[in-house]
This record gives structure tokens, sequence and C-alpha cells, in this order.
């Protein structure tokens, strides 16, 4: 039978990196980050062929990423990554395109007696802060960044009413409930035509990631939410404001449940309504909601 390959893409997976920058007044800065290196490109023939020869082995990317984060700047991660796939496409004569992905962990640094502690740590949170680059040969760079498994809740604040209601709906409607998600918000820049415009875009990469978590945590916290789906709609919106050079913003939003627990039938304890105090955190099934917010058509031909 005849066949080819459609599709060809490999890489190094989970590479550990840890980097500390030692300041000149004595404190010092860490970053820790997981990253994955694809590499596409003329590489056919060691599936087809069995030809070793046109592998960059995945050791040797490892290595790269260790050797590029001791001669480069690893923050921001939006420029770490962008540095890392040219080198791939620009070293190997084959090999066109490089994917990465950088996981950045988080360390707040100590406060100790009320003051910030020149190199103490901790990790406050699963919440990380994510890029993800794609370097094609020709075509430029391009970046989408994100914040994931941001974890927020509020007690009151949020309702849900007025929904469709059919012969399948149970769900009562309510004007007061719990609203807890997992945030995962993306970012997509614009195109970045080589690694010298990345670096020119430096000092934007943090200010936005600064900005659209901001704009996620203080909605989330001020908006009387009438629904999952209005509140990260306008988070949406407001990050494209705050953001000239971002294209368009995404959430997914899981909807973490926390039922009443009817205690009636413990001597007519109350326990639902306006006298709930006790719920039951649920895991699953849950509510997923996810939207993608992009910039109107007049807008976008009035910025050329």
């Amino acid at each position: 039978m005849a066949s080819k390959v459609s599709y060809a893409r490999y890489g190094k997976d989970n590479v550990r990196v840890y980097k500390v920058h030692r300041n000149e007044d004595g404190t010092q800065d860490v970053c820790e980050m997981t990253i994955t290196v694809l590499l596409e490109g003329d590489v056919e023939t060691s599936y087809t062929e069995a030809d070793n020869s046109v592998v960059v082995a995945t050791d040797t990317m490892k290595n790269t990423v260790y050797i590029l984060a001791k001669q480069n700047p690893v923050i921001p991660p939006e420029f770490f990554a962008a540095t890392i796939g040219t080198h791939f496409i620009e070293t190997y004569k084959h090999i066109h395109a490089a994917h990465v992905k950088i996981v950045t962990h988080r360390w707040t640094r100590m406060v100790i007696d009320g003051k910030p502690h020149p190199h103490s740590f901790l990790r406050d949170g699963a919440e990380t802060r994510n890029v993800e680059a794609v370097i094609k040969e020709g075509q430029g760079i391009t970046i989408r960044s994100a914040i994931q498994d941001l974890l927020v809740l509020k007690s009151t604040g949020s309702m849900f009413y007025g929904f469709h209601r059919d012969e399948y709906t149970t769900l009562k409607e309510t004007h007061d409930r719990i609203l807890s998600t997992s945030v995962d918000a993306h970012w997509q820049w614009k195109l970045f035509s080589s690694l010298d415009a990345v670096k020119e875009s430096i000092p934007k990469f943090d200010d936005a990631f600064e900005k659209a978590r901001g704009i996620t945590i203080k909605l989330f916290a001020e908006q009387e939410s009438p629904s999952v789906q209005n509140t990260m709609y306008l988070m949406c919106d407001q990050i494209l404001a705050a953001v000239p050079d971002v294209e368009s913003v995404d959430y997914s939003l899981p909807n973490k449940h926390y039922f009443e627990i009817d205690l009636s039938w413990h001597k007519g304890l109350k326990n639902t309504g306006k006298d709930a105090e006790v719920y039951a955190p649920q895991s699953n099934p849950n509510g997923l909601i996810q939207c993608t917010v992009t910039r109107a058509e007049k807008e976008e031909k009035e910025a050329k």
C-alpha cells in the first residue's frame, strides 16, 4: 500500500529549568520553568527509511535549552520562547518550524517582619504563567500568552436565572450563589516578523500579563455576575482595550459547584436559601464555559 508521512513533529518534553539572578544590592530573583520543544522540517526519512541523520536528538534540544537559559534572559518567557525557537530554525537548515511552550511556576518572595526577604520564596498556589510560541522559517513568530490554574471563589455576588427551560430542565433559578472557577485565559499577540521584533516588545509582555491578571481578578470580585458567560466576555473585552497589540483573548472557565445541604431532617435545622451556611463542594460533573473575543472588523480597519 502506498503511503506518506503527512504530519511529523518531535522534540523534548518536560525540560525543567531553574535560573537565579543575583542583583548588585544582594537580593536574588528566581525563575522556574517547564519547557517543551517540538521541531518540524525535512525529517520524513527518519520515519520512512530509518534515516537518523536528519534527527536533531532530543537530548541535544535539552542541552540547548540549558545553554540558552545561561546566555539569555528567561524573563519575560515570551522572549525566551522566541529565542529558543529561532535558534533551532537558524542552526539547522532542514528544520523549518519550532514549537516552544514554557510553563513558569509561581515563586513569590516571602515577607518577613513586614519586609521582602532577599532570597526566600514560597509557592502560593498552582497558578502558572504560560507561553506558546511558534517560529516558522520566513513566516515570523506567533506568540500566545496565558494564565492557567488561577483558582478563584466568591461567596456571593453571582446569579443565574432566565435560562431556557424545557421538559429536560430541573435546575432552579438563583439570584445568589457561590461562584468559583479555575481561570484558564489566553491572549494571542499580533504576528512578530522576527526575534528582533519580539525583543522590541519585551516591556509589553510583563505589562500585559499583569493587566490581564488584574482585570480577571477585579472583574470577578466586583461584578454582580449574571452568568459566567457575561463575566468572561467582559474580561476579554477589557483586556483587548488594555493591550493594543493583542489580537484575541479567550477564556475557559469550569464552574466549580458548591451545593446547599438540606439539613431539615435533623430537628428542622435550616440550611437552605438565606439560611445556607454549610455547602458540599462538588467535583463533577461541572459546567464548562468557553469563549474567544476578537477585535471588531471596523476597529481593525481603523487601526490599519
